[in-house]
């Protein structure tokens, strides 16, 4: 019973967090889940268990997260589409070619990216505005497709989501407003961790029953995260990006050092 409760608090915190920032929230759940049980006394949880709640949490939050995000009119249709259909074709041939390449190499690589795409983050940019129009969004598709390509086959050849450096890269390179390059991100990822998913699932890689305060609490917490996203100001929003995704490239330089 402890453990699922523990699980349950580590739900709304992440659930949360994606729904505010736009993100799946594997870079803030899956240490979370792997650190925190021992902490207070638990077992702790497998690797392969932690990976498999995780997607789960993944797609309870972008679920719920880009609903809310669309009815506030911030995620694109077709940018979705476009991106989303390029990175899951991407990570998958990454997936498929990582055996080829030096697993040290492109995680030095990765964690560059991640490090430049925190900096982004904090700098200013020119077009954005507080309240966008997604209905009249111009972007354009070279663009897009290349940069959910080479975040998707990156990712797909390290093994990591690498989701959470599209919204720099969407802000800076293919101009994207901050709202809508946030609303848009959870539709995106939501299309990856559906296949994370069904993949998990058929090859009996998911605890179903932690799965259960998951959903109970990862759910409505996305949601409401979601509407807080709404009214903070993009300037907050973009620092507290920023300070996610540093962290996340602090966790890939550790792994390479130790």
């Amino acid at each position: 019973m402890e453990l699922y409760l523990v699980i349950g608090v580590l739900g709304l915190v992440t659930g949360f967090l994606s729904g505010l920032l736009g993100i799946g929230g594997g870079i803030i759940m899956a240490p979370l889940l792997l650190y925190v049980p021992p902490l207070v006394g638990l077992k702790p949880l497998t690797m392969q268990c932690v990976a498999g709640l995780t997607i789960v949490q993944g797609l309870a939050s972008c679920l719920s997260g880009a609903f809310v995000h669309k009815r506030m009119r911030f995620v694109s249709n077709q940018l979705s589409m476009w991106m989303g259909s390029a990175i899951f074709l991407f990570a998958v041939i990454g997936g498929a070619g990582s055996k080829f390449v030096s697993n040290t190499f492109l995680l030095f690589i990765f964690a560059c990216l991640a490090f430049t795409a925190s900096i982004c983050m904090l700098l200013p940019v020119a077009h954005d505005i507080e309240m966008p129009n997604v209905s009249v969004l111009e972007f354009s598709r070279f663009r897009a497709l290349t940069t959910a390509s080479g975040v998707g086959l990156l990712g797909g050849l390290v093994g990591q989501g690498g989701s959470f450096i599209l919204i720099p890269l969407m802000t800076s390179y293919v101009q994207i407003p901050t709202r809508i390059a946030i609303g848009t991100n959870l539709a995106i990822v939501l299309l990856s961790s559906i296949a994370g998913f069904i993949g998990k699932s058929l090859t009996g890689q998911i605890e179903w029953l932690l799965t259960i305060p998951i959903i109970l609490t990862v759910m409505p917490a996305a949601a409401m995260g979601g509407l807080v996203s709404c009214k903070v100001s993009i300037i907050h929003l973009r620092r507290l990006l920023a300070i996610l995704i540093a962290i996340a490239a602090f966790r890939t330089w550790i792994s390479l050092l130790c």
